[in-house]
């Protein structure tokens, strides 16, 4: 059974790959992906994603996401239900005590609020960008330390 939260995410995933510019449009891209919901549930999906209505670059008004949650537009984007199934992890690299993890656009902030939450006494903070986090990494800390902790909380970590 899909949740609210498996729809709503597949709902971003579609918003921010996609110039949909109708809310019928949006119901037959959720319904492609499995998601039967109806124009009442979409209107308060859409008020909590605070999703607005703008100019795309040819000139079409499209529902777009506000810039905190704004997936990145990509030129030959995978399925919403294919993305959704991906990690949003991509790679990880050290200089000294600074370390920089590149994740799919989007993803950043959430996983450095698991970082932050995780508790791990080697990395001192966290700064999140779209697709990029930066970390710093306690005195005496090692690399090897640091991956096998974030490993318990970002899914598909590998140095």
């Amino acid at each position: 059974m899909k949740t609210k939260n498996d729809r709503i995410e597949m709902l971003k995933m579609l918003i921010s790959s996609n110039e949909l510019g109708s809310q019928e449009e949006v119901l037959n891209a959720l319904a492609r992906e499995g998601f039967k919901v109806t124009q009442a549930t979409l209107s308060r999906d859409f008020k909590q994603l605070k999703v607005a209505k703008a100019a795309s670059m040819n000139g079409k008004y499209v529902y777009v996401l506000p810039n905190e949650t704004m997936y990145r537009r990509v030129s030959s984007p995978r399925s919403a239900s294919e993305m959704v199934r991906l990690p949003g992890f991509l790679s990880i690299n050290f200089s000294g005590n600074m370390g920089v993890i590149r994740t799919r656009p989007g993803y950043a902030s959430s996983i450095a609020y698991n970082i932050d939450n995780g508790h791990i006494e080697e990395i001192l903070g966290t700064i999140a960008g779209d697709d990029t986090i930066f970390i710093v990494i306690k005195e005496g800390a090692t690399q090897q330390q640091v991956v096998t902790k974030l490993s318990y909380v970002i899914q598909g970590l590998t140095l």
